[in-house]
């Protein structure tokens, strides 16, 4: 009984502790990427003729939370200053997240978008389901669309 106890109490201190940063969902590099709101941000990419980056997330997930980790590369912070940086909570924008869901509304999920707007679907991860599903340990996949769309997205329609 007793070290049912403290394992009951041990499980709580980890709940109710606060989140590290390898641990926090809100930990996607704010410091260095100028993560943009959708609204200002497509404004943004229309005004200053850049591509778009855009990353679905949930607070709850695993998976977003490491991916989150990604976006503290070196090479990433500096292949994000070519984009305007978009990044939504899907379970806060539902209407945005359907709209943005090529090929289901999984996360986390980073597809690219021309200035206007419109997603580049043939820019994805190399992997034949969950196309805007990169590697969420290794930054590689990332760059490798981020520099696919630069080019192809540069001055974008």
């Amino acid at each position: 009984m007793r070290r049912g106890a403290v394992l009951a109490l041990g499980l709580l201190v980890l709940l109710l502790a606060p989140a590290g940063p390898g641990r926090a969902a809100e930990d996607w590099n704010d410091a260095e990427i100028a993560w943009q709101p959708y609204a200002e941000g497509l404004a943004l990419a229309k005004k200053e003729k850049k591509p778009i980056c855009l990353v679905f997330f949930t607070e709850w997930c695993p998976h977003c939370q490491r991916y989150s980790r990604v976006f503290h590369d070196p090479r990433v912070v500096a292949a994000a200053k070519r984009f305007v940086m978009i990044r939504l909570d899907r379970d806060k924008n539902p209407e945005l997240s359907r709209r943005y869901a090529p090929d289901g509304e999984y996360i986390p999920r980073t597809l690219f978008l021309a200035s206007s707007g419109e997603v580049a679907r043939e820019i994805h991860a190399p992997r034949e389901k969950y196309l805007y599903f990169y590697d969420e340990q290794d930054p590689a996949g990332l760059l490798a669309g981020m520099a696919e769309a630069a080019k192809v997205l540069r001055g974008g329609s």
